[in-house]
């Protein structure tokens, strides 16, 4: 894209445009975009309406985002509600709120507080996810992963009551990594270097190569060394 070249697109208050390659995209109150977009910034507030694929460098938006195809980005920050109907790729995403990504998801780093669902695989670097419901990927392959469940009151609060009132966990078949840091994670398989399985997780079975440490409020059926 000609960032030179391209226009910018601004919509404030109730309004639609046709997808396209831009400058700036600046969306504020009901928006709807139809067919894909390119873009090297994106900022936004309010409900907004993608009907196709997203490319962005770097985007900051709030409120309710639906985008219909694949999301890729550089940077990205949401609070509040976002469902991708594709994959999502990037170097860093920063969520506060509620994602549902319905193919793999593909990040740097990642870090979450609120509500997770991931149809495919999430690949990243380094994930910090702080559970304040039911969080469900389906394979997690990364170097660093921490899992932690968060607070009820002003988070809760905020939230709106949008969140289903279920037991805040990780819910993953199988979770492989470097660096895993568990609590309130329910696998099947949990492989990797050093393992922590914390309070709250119920895991089949464990695979570790250096450490393994076991809370004792955790459920873990079987646990093997491997490697050398």
């Amino acid at each position: 894209m000609d960032k030179d070249a391209a226009a910018d697109l601004q919509i404030a208050g109730i309004g639609g445009a046709a997808g396209g390659a831009y400058n700036h995209v600046s969306l504020e109150g009901l928006s709807r975009i139809n067919g894909p977009v390119t873009a090297r910034t994106f900022t936004g507030n309010g409900r907004m309406r993608l009907g196709g694929s997203l490319t962005v460098e770097q985007m900051e938006t709030n409120g309710d985002l639906k985008i219909g195809g694949g999301l890729r980005v550089g940077t990205m920050k949401h609070d509040g509600l976002l469902k991708v109907e594709g994959g999502l790729h990037g170097e860093s995403f920063t969520l506060n709120g509620m994602a549902d990504i319905k193919g793999d998801c593909e990040l740097e780093n990642f870090t979450a507080e609120g509500v997770v669902a991931i149809g495919g695989f999430l690949s990243a670097g380094s994930v910090e996810l702080v559970l304040q419901g039911q969080a469900k990927v389906k394979e997690i392959g990364v170097e660093s992963l921490v899992i932690r469940k968060g607070g009820s009151g002003a988070w809760s609060r905020l939230a709106g009551g949008m969140i289903p009132k279920l037991r805040a966990e990780l819910q993953a078949r199988v979770i492989e990594g470097d660096f895993l840091d568990l609590e309130y994670t329910e696998a099947e398989v949990v492989r990797g270097t050093v393992i922590i399985i914390g309070e709250g997780c119920r895991v089949g079975r464990v695979e570790y190569r250096d450490r393994l440490t076991v809370h004792p409020g955790a459920r873990v059926g079987m646990e093997e060394k491997i490697g050398g």
